[in-house]
């Protein structure tokens, strides 16, 4: 069939935001419980609840979860390490209280028949990280403790499940613990740390213990890290030799302790670790005590292999999949999430006897006919001070349509949230809603974005407010002078750290003419003071040390120069957001109005940090599409 003639932006799409939440989940923390595997499904049809899932060896997925329970955690506020399973009972933080329960599902053919039962007492506390310790019949896990004045206190514990109330602390004086993890006799424990005004990614320290028959911890050992070096996912071999990743060299890479000397596994100019936003992270795992299973990134495209760590040889999977995290191993079976440019993100298990690779479940089951999907071209551009940034085009592609000669497309540039964070190049839904529109959209890894290496993370120190926007601003002009996109149609749309980004590329620079901020930042004093404990020294090393430097806070919070503002911008605000507090956009949303520009304010009641409900992530696309047209002038259509 031939093709239709139609402007950029105006083209009619099958992906619809209905399709788009229509039984879509995020998918999260596989794990194997011998033969069972589990997982979390996040739900935007309930609320975004939070709902384990069991697959027998036997049997079909079973939701593990019962409503209203909701298997998430809020330690650092993002949570993550929710829960854990040994020997079909299944240990979860529950988000409504905080409390962790148990649920002894063995056997059980219905999971939620059973009801959980709390594990630890009533309180103003908050648990993540778990890891069974068999031995000594206890939780071992990382608790925030809301209950005093001031800032939250974070320590490992141990948790004992006979008696609720036998709650011990094992390791304090740090102002963050994660990745505790027990050697395979039960006699060592491990963990990292690290403190204010570091983030994990900048510099957390490696500590190792031994553990006592009554489970007390000896003198602690800091094995390696420091305050210049970033440890990621500690874990014991099966012969009890302790390896962990670090960027000490540059890349985040594989590292193993072995007659107290540290010892790199493979040096490559790749990222086998992430940073570290939510606990329960995992990029590899042991096969045996001599093999790895393992995914690195190099250029913004995952890898997944085995690593032989007696013969120093790393062999990749050739796969389709372009992005590969939550790696758990187990024997020669290996749980993984894995997506490619066409495929959303799925649970898949791999067989490393067969090296087969099978489904278990899809984030989406909508099959949609390639010729809707623009598959994503990773473009490096120059910026400024002679360096390159990089980043993921994503061409306007519709089988239905063809724009008019000569006509250049609009293009939105996004900016992902962190800042320490990256793109990459699987689906995603709400990317193929623009291009299957006509709409050109640019996906920036910007200086301070992982997976290129500490140096270029280390871009953004100092910097942040000023190499983001260069970067966002450079990519556009980039596409621009190809002939790619129209320079008079360029928006620019971010998240929280992105939406900083985005408000400041519009009041310092000129190339936007609209823009949508997600929960962004446009006070960086208010965050500064206002924000929660995880984050509260982040700009520390972003911007500089508060109080003493506000001046430079004052002057790269685009609050403050809202008369430098002169284009329509659209905000999208969760009223329960404690990490970006709506007041954030409140002020930005009045001082634009009083100047008299197109400016709109879209808030949910129920959402915090980050939009869960289906409704409200169908009405934040829809509206930010039509404000786009209105501001183009592109002809309306259905969304």
């Amino acid at each position: 069939m031939s093709s239709t003639l139609a402007p950029y932006g105006s083209w009619q799409s099958p992906i619809t935001t209905d399709l788009i939440v229509a039984g879509a989940v995020g998918l999260g923390s596989p794990t194997w419980d011998g033969d069972d595997v589990y997982w979390v499904e996040g739900r935007p049809s309930e609320g975004g609840r939070n709902v384990i899932v069991r697959l027998s060896s036997a049997g079909e997925p079973r939701d593990v979860t019962p409503a209203p329970f909701n298997a998430r955690t809020r330690v650092h506020e993002y949570g993550g390490g929710a829960y854990t399973v040994d020997r079909g009972i299944v240990y979860f933080s529950n988000f409504a209280d905080g409390r962790l329960y148990r649920q002894a599902i063995a056997g059980i053919a219905d999971p939620q028949q059973v009801s959980p039962e709390p594990v630890t007492p009533e309180g103003a506390f908050r648990y993540a990280d778990l890891k069974i310790d068999r031995r000594r019949g206890r939780l071992i896990c990382v608790r925030e403790d809301h209950s005093g004045e001031g800032e939250p206190v974070n320590t490992l514990v141990s948790v004992n499940l006979d008696d609720p109330q036998d709650i011990r602390i094992l390791a304090e004086g740090a102002d963050f613990y994660a990745s505790p993890d027990l050697s395979p006799d039960g006699l060592r424990l491990c963990w990292i740390c690290w403190n204010h005004p570091n983030m994990p990614w900048d510099g957390t320290e490696l500590y190792v213990a031994d553990v006592g028959d009554d489970g007390t911890l000896g003198k602690p050992r800091r094995v390696a890290g420091g305050p210049e070096e970033s440890i990621f996912e500690p874990q014991w071999s099966p012969g009890g030799t302790l390896y962990f990743v670090s960027d000490r060299a540059n890349w985040w890479n594989l590292y193993r302790i072995r007659n107290n000397i540290i010892e790199p596994l493979f040096p490559l100019p790749a990222e086998f670790g992430v940073p570290q936003w939510v606990f329960g992270m995992s990029t590899y795992g042991f096969v045996s005590d001599r093999q790895i299973c393992c995914c690195y990134t190099q250029s913004g495209i995952w890898s997944l292999a085995t690593l032989n760590v007696e013969a120093k040889q790393l062999r990749s999977f050739d796969l389709s999949y372009t992005y590969f995290s939550s790696v758990r191993v187990r024997g020669d079976g290996v749980l993984l999430l894995a997506a490619s440019a066409t495929e959303a993100p799925a649970l898949m298990r791999l067989d490393l006897d067969r090296a087969e690779i099978d489904l278990i479940r899809r984030s989406s089951d909508i099959d949609l006919d390639p010729g809707y999907l623009s598959v994503p071209e990773p473009v490096e551009f120059p910026t400024e001070n002679g360096k390159t940034a990089y980043g993921f085009f994503y061409p306007p592609q519709n089988k239905d349509y063809t724009a008019p000669p000569g006509e250049k497309p609009p293009l939105v540039v996004k900016s992902h949230g962190g800042p320490t964070a990256a793109t990459n190049g699987s689906l995603s839904l709400k990317v193929q809603y623009w291009t299957s529109r006509g709409f050109a959209v640019l996906d920036v890894n910007y200086g301070g974005s992982t997976g290129y290496g500490r140096d270029y993370r280390q871009r953004l120190q100092g910097n942040w407010g000023i190499v983001d926007v260069e970067d966002c601003v450079n990519g556009a002009k980039f596409l621009a002078k190809r002939g790619l996109a129209d320079r008079d149609r360029m928006a620019i749309a971010g998240g929280s750290a992105g939406g900083y980004t985005t408000l400041c590329a519009l009041t310092f620079h000129d190339v936007f003419k609209a823009g949508a901020s997600y929960y962004g930042v446009s006070d960086l004093e208010a965050l500064a003071t206002d924000t929660h404990k995880f984050e509260s020294r982040y700009l520390d090393g972003l911007i500089g040390p508060y109080p003493e430097r506000r001046d430079v806070y004052v002057e790269r919070s685009p609050i403050h120069h809202s008369d430098r503002l002169s284009c329509p911008m659209i905000f999208f605000q969760g009223l329960e957001d404690k990490v970006v507090p709506p007041a954030q956009a409140e002020k930005m949303v009045e001082a634009l109005s009083a100047k008299g520009l197109t400016v709109e304010y879209v808030t949910f009641a129920e959402e915090q940090h980050g939009f869960r409900r289906a409704e409200n992530i169908k009405r934040a696309l829809e509206d930010e599409f039509r404000f786009y047209t209105r501001v183009f002038g592109i002809p309306d259509q259905k969304v």
